[in-house]
């Protein structure tokens, strides 16, 4: 049955519409990819860091990639990575994340240098993890 007929032609995405649309697919496809690696293992407080970081480096890429993106994709993926730094900062007020990274065998404080911590933040964990 031809679509016209039955009104749907109208509902068809425009080309700018099928980019906003692929283009979001890719930015929402880490959120997809963290969602199912904290849904199939047993996670544990010490790999929330690391996926953070992960997430918060991929939207920051998108959004050096400005010109390519859709203008509503880059502020959708700009309110992203403020929801993202809102719940990070949220781990500064828990001490049970700095001792859990801080502690971790594999990790100890060369985590925080590797992600690129300020000294003064490492100082801070530091303190906390030696108490």
């Amino acid at each position: 049955m031809d679509k016209r007929r039955l009104g749907l032609g109208e509902y068809k995405l425009s080309g700018e519409e099928w980019l906003m649309v692929t283009q979001l697919r890719d930015v929402l496809k880490i959120l997809k990819h963290a969602t199912l690696y904290f849904s199939r293992a047993m996670p544990n407080l010490s790999m929330v860091i690391p996926a953070m970081d992960h997430i918060d480096t991929t939207f920051t890429n998108g959004m050096i990639n400005r010109d390519l993106l859709h203008p509503a994709i880059h502020i959708a993926l700009g309110l992203a990575k403020k929801t993202l730094n809102r719940y990070y900062s949220l781990t500064d007020a828990s001490e049970v994340y700095w001792i859990t990274m801080g502690k971790r065998q594999q990790h100890k404080l060369e985590y925080f240098k590797c992600a690129g911590w300020k000294p003064e933040w490492i100082e801070t964990a530091k303190d906390i993890v030696c108490e």
